[in-house]
């Protein structure tokens, strides 16, 4: 099964300056407990289905698989608005790795997290200097979570 290694922080707005073309995403939350995540994703002209199993450190297991746009746009019409968040996806390259920052909308604005895929958990990471803070295993950051459109408060260091 697919396992994705992920780390995940809070950036600050300077990294908007490297944010060139950019991938608008509506994903509605199907399921969420405390073992499984199942959400659908619709990422400028293609759509998911994907299944994410629980965290452990910053692994978890991950099926994806497209779907025909039609199928959908229907089952995101019947995910409810508090179980839905949109946001634009960057690609920026830092010290030679590549970074998917993800800018919020609506309840969310001003909310940029930026995301780096790992092919270890171990994986020595040269953090950017519009990196605030790691909220890899802070639950309040998750998608699932944030798609009632609340930014979490920050909690003092």
């Amino acid at each position: 099964m697919p396992v994705e290694i992920e780390r995940k922080f809070i950036a600050n707005p300077s990294v908007l300056a490297l944010c060139r073309e950019g991938t608008h995403f509506v994903q509605g939350y199907l399921f969420t407990d405390a073992a499984n995540t199942i959400r659908i994703r619709r990422a400028g002209a293609r759509t998911l289905i994907t299944w994410k199993s629980p965290r452990r450190g910053a692994c978890r297991d991950e099926i994806e698989f497209a779907i025909p746009p039609e199928d959908g746009a229907a089952l995101l019409a019947t995910v409810p608005p508090d179980r839905r968040l949109e946001k634009t996806r960057y690609r920026v390259v830092h010290a030679g790795a590549t970074w998917d920052v993800d800018v919020f909308g609506g309840g969310l604005s001003g909310l940029i997290l930026a995301e780096i895929e790992l092919e270890r958990e171990d994986q020595p990471v040269v953090l950017p200097p519009w990196v605030e803070g790691e909220v890899t295993g802070d639950a309040r950051y998750r998608n699932s979570r944030l798609a009632a459109g609340l930014v979490p408060e920050r909690q003092a260091a």
